[in-house]
């Protein structure tokens, strides 16, 4: 049966589609005829530039989340060269941006390597990125490697159109800009960032003055938000040639800012966001129209460090503070010896030193400060000066300074010993003050407390605890160098402690290396002295925290990572997460063990150990050994101390070395400071477990 269809439902039908094409006919009208003109206007004076979006880089953060480094925005000029070139006089305009950066008291971009002013010349500090883009420059414009820099500062003149009228300063400014220009296209690399953190008045000035051929890049700048840990967080920089290669195939620009030390190195990959792209549309006087990202910037993770920030700063006060007033006190001292005549007691003054604080159950280290130290705020600007620096502020000791180990070492030797079955932990050696066994051939160590007198009989603990030479030259004579080796680097002295920063792995004698690096043999005399700390033996202070943690912890031996945790920008979701890694287990009949507790105990706390004026009263029971390094004759001798605390239940260990800082009991007084913190934090109404629970 037909359908019927009725003719109002007809009629409603085509007054719809009649009213649909009035509207459409109507809009197309009022765009293209009454609006039309402005909308051709707006097209003819509005610029559309697909521009990069800075990806914020992460945050790096201690371990009980208090912000170390952040981000501050700030804004970028880029150079817009399709408008540049569109002006009747590009050169003049690049002249006028110049001296309005400079007026605001920015520095602009030019690695052009070559002098500013006539005679012109290549500059003799080039670096390897600037050899290789001038390289490929040349050869994208056809011109020989052997090009002087007059003569392709002639060339410049040329190709870029410069006015015979300008100075050779203005000459080099413009050849300068315009080179960094046309080296992005050789290299086809990302946009040119003619000034960073440029002010909103520098910004407001040029358009007030329709200077044109600039563009205004949103960006970020590191912001140090503590005066301390300069050695570990680092500082970021451009990158290099190197570097370049490196990361390229991770999408970074050319222009990118990478880690280039410490934590913003090592934690790169966390730290580092992904830019995105964005259309912009601006009026040509530079006021943007629209912005249409078609890829969003994904920011860089937050970091955590195992660094406890308040324990950091406690020791690098401490430190300072004990390196000021000693060397102050010494000033007047060796004046007054001077005066006296009596030069053999003038002692040196202290050039630096560094503290290192491990947990002892997990091997985290807490703090690592290094002096001298400097301000991350002002690096770049007092870089110069700070290489010049015959301390070498920027020199991390505590990581890459190595250092003789002197009577610290004692305690594995011991180890050693009765793990070999030399001695046990009763028998006792009697210290005869010298050892005569080699007399016959020219060798005859003697005991620090001779000829003043004689240890007399002393077991494994009582010859830690009053440091008997003897008695480690009698047993070490008997271990040999490869067992004492072997030994001395399953508790960590001498290989790497895991730490993700550039460290030095130290040096643990061997016969191997004497004669490698001397060309002479092997004698027992250099056992023998290996035994006490003394020889070829150089370790760095964290290398002695961590060999203090693994005796404190019975042989076992964590890698002492530095990075704790790693979280998405927002905090909402976890990157990473650090777990404790054994390095190794040193597994030893646990007698041995306590002889060797025993002995540190009583450094601390018996009134015969050379720690006790420190530790004697402390309301903690510590465990110690304190070392003097010799360096020569006329040279003061180095200060080690390393600690674990408390006694029966250790969670802290500590090194301390101080250059030039003489007998280890003297700096003592640095690692009671960082154990008052230690424990006063530990104890206080916010607890560590509460704190760390911005970690969960």
């Amino acid at each position: 049966m037909e359908k019927i269809i009725k003719p109002w439902r007809l009629a409603a039908t085509i007054f719809v589609i009649l009213a649909l094409t009035v509207i459409f006919v109507i809009s197309l009208y009022r765009l293209q005829i009454i609006e039309g003109a402005a909308y051709y206007e707006q097209s003819k004076n509005s610029i559309v530039t697909t521009n990069t979006v800075l990806a914020a880089r992460g945050n790096i953060l201690d371990r009980y989340g208090r912000v170390l480094v952040s981000n501050s925005v700030c804004n970028n000029l880029l150079i817009n060269s399709d408008e540049l070139f569109e002006q009747d006089d590009p050169n003049a305009i690049i002249l006028e941006l110049v001296q309005a950066v400079k007026d605001s008291g920015n520095k602009y971009t030019d690695t052009l390597p070559i002098t500013e002013s006539a005679p012109f010349e290549y500059v003799s500090n080039m670096t390897d990125l600037q050899r290789t883009r001038l390289d490929a420059y040349l050869k994208a414009n056809d011109l020989p490697t052997s090009t002087t820099a007059v003569e392709l500062m002639a060339f410049f003149r040329d190709a870029f159109d410069i006015d015979n009228n300008y100075t050779s300063e203005q000459m080099r400014i413009v050849t300068g800009v315009r080179y960094e220009i046309k080296i992005r296209y050789v290299i086809n690399t990302s946009d040119y960032i003619f000034a960073e953190d440029v002010s909103i008045d520098l910004i407001t000035k040029l358009m007030e003055n329709d200077v044109p051929g600039f563009k205004v890049q949103s960006s970020y700048i590191r912001d140090y938000n503590t005066d301390y840990a300069a050695h570990l967080l680092g500082y970021v920089g451009m990158m290099n040639e190197d570097e370049y290669k490196e990361y390229r195939n991770d999408g970074y620009q050319l222009n990118a800012m990478v880690g280039k030390d410490g934590a913003e190195k090592a934690f790169e990959s966390y730290l580092h966001g992904t830019d995105g792209t964005a259309v912009v549309t601006t009026t040509r006087g530079g006021t943007i129209i629209s912005t249409k990202y078609t890829k969003e910037p994904v920011p860089g993770n937050q970091v955590y460090l195992t660094i406890d920030l308040g324990l950091q700063e406690a020791a690098e006060i401490s430190l300072n503070n004990y390196i000021a007033e000693t060397n102050k006190q010494r000033e007047i001292d060796n004046a007054n010896f001077e005066a006296q005549g009596l030069t053999d007691e003038v002692v040196d003054m202290i050039t630096g030193g560094a503290v290192v604080a491990i947990n002892v159950k997990t091997g985290e280290p807490l703090c690592i400060a290094s002096a001298p130290t400097f301000n991350l705020s002002t690096l770049m600007d007092d870089y110069d000066t700070l290489m010049k620096d015959e301390s070498a502020p920027l020199f991390n000791r505590a990581l890459n300074g190595t250092y003789a180990p002197g009577s610290t070492f004692k305690p594995v030797t011991a180890i050693a010993a009765l793990d070999k079955k030399i001695v046990t932990p009763a028998t006792t050696i009697y210290d005869k003050g010298i050892f005569d066994k080699y007399a016959d051939q020219g060798y005859a160590p003697t005991c620090w407390l001779y000829p003043h007198g004689s240890h007399g009989d002393v077991n494994a603990a009582k010859a830690i605890e009053v440091s008997c030479n003897y008695y480690f030259y009698t047993v070490g004579e008997q271990l040999g160098i490869d067992a004492l080796s072997d030994y001395a680097m399953r508790f960590g002295l001498g290989v790497p402690t895991g730490i993700e920063l550039t460290e030095s792995t130290g040096v643990m004698s061997t016969q191997k290396y004497k004669e490698e690096t001397t060309d002479t043999p092997w004698y027992i005399g250099d056992t023998m002295q290996a035994a006490i700390g003394q020889s070829f033996n150089v370790f760095t202070p964290l290398q002695f925290a961590n060999y203090m943690a693994t005796l404190a912890n019975d042989g076992t031996r964590y890698e002492a990572t530095m990075l704790k945790a790693a979280r998405s920008y927002d905090y909402s979701k976890s990157i990473f997460e650090r777990k404790a890694t054994v390095a190794e287990k040193v597994d030893v009949d646990q007698s041995y063990y306590d002889a060797v507790h025993t002995g540190l105990y009583n450094v601390a706390n018996s009134p015969l150990g050379t720690a006790y004026a420190i530790f004697g009263d402390y309301p903690y029971k510590v465990a110690a050994k304190t070392g003097t390094a010799q360096l020569g004759e006329a040279i003061t001798n180095n200060g080690v101390f390393i600690c674990y605390a408390p006694y029966d239940d250790p969670q802290i260990a500590i090194a301390v070395v101080v250059e030039r800082g003489g007998a280890g009991s003297k700096i003592a007084s640095i690692a009671r400071d960082v154990l008052d913190y230690y424990f006063s934090f530990k104890n206080s109404a916010v607890s560590l477990e509460t704190e760390n629970s911005l970690l969960k």
